[in-house]
């Protein structure tokens, strides 16, 4: 499964400080997700979701999907 937050943050013309000011995670951990380093919990997708205006499905791309 691959995490799209990068591609829909740019695509939203969010930067990493407006979305982390948002959706409450930290600056570093949407950079460590984003650069593939930890995998985000399902909370924090929802919370990255509702900070962005898109589905969860929207930030993960998977043949399951």
């Amino acid at each position: 499964m691959k995490i799209l937050l990068w591609e829909k943050r740019t695509e939203k013309r969010f930067t990493l400080m407006e979305l982390a000011k948002k959706s409450g995670i930290g600056k570093s951990t949407l950079n460590n997700i984003e650069n593939g380093k930890v995998s985000p919990t399902l909370f924090q997708l929802e919370m990255i979701a509702i900070a962005m205006g898109v589905k969860i499905t929207d930030l993960f791309e998977s043949e399951y999907k």
